[in-house]
């Protein structure tokens, strides 16, 4: 005689549900937040409070949305967290705010670019710094010089731009 095997019975997925409170809290921020600002709607009825109204609604539902999925545990297995990419990338975050005032904004934003890709899988920092600091470069010239925003100058930039 078989005995009828019954379905492995899944429990709550805890990631998702702390997500969903995230979600939730993120929502009801928003929405708390939105009611104390003043509603200048006029005649149309949308001011500044409606998009925060409707963004924290959305973010409640879907908070709800994601507890009931991880309740019934329809969230597919996740494959396991690697912490070396992780690493990567925050030490190039924490590198480029270190750098930033003392390098500028192009040999800073060129190492975090370099993290990243390393992050990525690119292995040779000594190739992928160069890339970073070319494009970052140009990011500053574009914001710097031709749209007029200020952002933090090295020695690089004083080089090629000597009064910016």
């Amino acid at each position: 005689m078989n005995i009828p095997q019954f379905a492995k019975e899944r429990r709550p997925d805890r990631a998702a549900l702390i997500i969903a409170v995230g979600l939730a809290v993120l929502g009801a921020v928003l929405l708390w937040d939105s009611a104390r600002l003043a509603d200048l709607g006029g005649y149309s009825g949308v001011g500044p409070a409606s998009v925060p109204r409707v963004v924290g609604g959305c973010l409640i539902l879907l908070a709800v949305w994601t507890a009931i999925e991880a309740w019934r545990g329809d969230f597919p297995a996740r494959p396991r967290q690697q912490v070396g990419p992780v690493v990567w990338i925050i030490a190039g975050l924490a590198a480029q705010l270190l750098l930033l005032n003392v390098a500028g904004f192009s040999i800073a934003t060129g190492v975090l670019f370099a993290f990243t890709a390393r992050a990525f899988g690119k292995r040779k920092l000594a190739v992928t710094i160069p890339i970073g600091i070319v494009f970052a470069f140009v990011v500053w010239v574009v914001f710097s010089q031709l749209l007029m925003l200020h952002l933090p100058a090295g020695p690089l930039e004083h080089l090629f731009f000597p009064g910016g």
